[in-house]
């Protein structure tokens, strides 16, 4: 089990040796260690946290009747609208001057998801991302390339922290610049690279463009995370490289990048990281526990934060929980199927049509109706916006629509997008739910 302990403000923490990076508990002592975790925890919400006391209160349970892992779908779900809810700092359980960092994800009414770190929180948070790392293949000393996003983000400065604490090189990249990335990774001998799936592709395919042979790299490891991938995109990546590619997964809410970690050696699903996560899978119909193994909605509460603990947190991501096979007292998750919410991930960045709809309601010009078109004619995903206006527009004006409305997406949720001016009542209009989303990507 890894350990944390407080630290000076000034300076990195010690590299944590194979020995205190790898889990060695037993089944028995884990669940024991769960529990008295979950007990803290939930005692934490309750006190600290207004919104967990009234919910808590509104499903009849305190915390003295969490006396074992049982009772844990007594609580309430936490959902994302409630984290906005509380915009910002109000699902935190300590004072604001013992947050040392916060981290944010975009919002739909303008309000992002935040969340916050005490400094023990970021020891944890490294520990668990070296603890990933090294299941992943990598090894004190590796150079690691991260080309995950920096700021506020959770993935650039999640993979940072837990590569220079397995005592590794960090080559902090971020995201761009792809014929600079390609050079870096040959000149600075990367082994170890962290980065979306997607965008491997694309570095593989600049480095092919160059006269490169992607086999020639210095990289063994690719560590993959921030968006859905196939076994088909696994095999094709370890086939122009020979390296071994493998699944991260993590969530801002319940910690950033390192909740979950794919095992070279196995490659069979992502080890959730137990010890300060306890995984649910529900019917996210019925918000019911679904038996063991069998698919649903995964459900996080937090077991070692400190600023900022989630209560049974809904993910909204579609999964199953199966025995743990390279740490066996930690249970594996397959791959995420999808999504029981209609989030599009674009490169990263989880957009939601709500977000969409927003900043199309915010154009007088425009009407109500649109569509998020998928395409995929390269590596990269590609989303369109379709759009009508309430009158024809000339070409000009309506090109000068497209333009804000792509820059305005772009600055405030995050990710780049076309926008298309469609003649007025020419996108589908819908007895019932409207269908937002048109994916046309080629199926796996």
């Amino acid at each position: 089990m890894t350990t944390t302990s407080s630290r000076p403000d000034q300076g990195a923490s010690p590299q944590r040796t194979d020995e205190s990076l790898v889990p060695t508990l037993s089944v028995d002592a884990l669940r024991q260690l769960q529990t008295e975790r979950l007990q803290a925890t939930v005692r934490a919400a309750y006190d600290n946290v207004p919104h967990y006391r009234k919910a808590f209160e509104a499903k009849g349970v305190h915390p003295d009747d969490i006396r074992s892992l049982e009772d844990v779908p007594r609580l309430p779900l936490t959902s994302k609208a409630d984290l906005r809810d509380n915009y910002p700092f109000g699902m935190f359980a300590v004072p604001r001057e013992q947050v040392v960092r916060v981290h944010a994800s975009s919002g739909t009414t303008g309000r992002p998801t935040v969340v916050g770190y005490t400094r023990r929180d970021i020891d944890t948070w490294a520990d668990l991302m070296a603890r990933s790392i090294r299941l992943a293949g990598g090894r004190p000393g590796d150079v690691v390339h991260v080309a995950y996003g920096y700021g506020l983000f959770t993935g650039g400065l999640g993979a940072h922290y837990g590569a220079e604490r397995l005592g590794c090189t960090v080559v902090p990249v971020s995201g761009g610049m792809t014929d600079r990335q390609v050079q870096l990774i040959r000149d600075f001998g990367a082994s170890v690279i962290m980065v979306t799936p997607s965008y491997f592709l694309s570095l593989l395919d600049e480095m092919e463009r160059l006269g490169l042979d992607p086999h020639d790299t210095s990289l063994r490891v690719g560590i993959f995370g921030a968006e859905p991938w196939t076994e088909s995109m696994r095999a094709e990546i370890e086939g122009r490289t020979g390296m071994d590619a493998v699944d991260i997964y993590g969530l801002s809410e319940v910690m950033g990048p390192g909740v979950g970690q794919e095992a070279a050696e196995t490659k069979d699903g992502l080890h959730l990281w137990e010890d300060h996560f306890y995984p649910e899978v529900i019917d996210p119909v019925t918000e019911e526990p679904v038996p063991e193994g069998e698919p649903g909605e995964l459900v996080f509460t937090s077991l070692s934060k400190e600023a900022m603990p989630v209560i049974r947190y809904r993910t909204r991501d579609l999964t199953r929980l199966l025995p743990g096979t390279a740490v066996p007292s930690m249970r594996r998750m397959e791959k995420i199927t999808g999504r029981s919410d209609d989030m599009m991930i674009i490169r990263g960045v989880n957009v939601f049509p709500t977000q969409i709809e927003e900043h199309v309601l915010a154009e007088p010009a425009l009407s109500p109706y649109f569509q998020c078109v998928l395409r995929q004619p390269g590596r990269m995903v590609e989303l369109t916006v379709l759009v009508e206006p309430h009158e024809r527009m000339a070409d000009a004006e309506a090109a000068a629509l497209s333009r804000r409305l792509e820059h305005t997406i772009k600055t405030r949720i995050g990710t780049t997008c076309r926008v298309e001016v469609r003649d007025p009542g020419s996108i589908e209009r819908s007895v019932g739910k409207a269908r937002r989303i048109v994916d046309e990507r080629p199926r796996a």
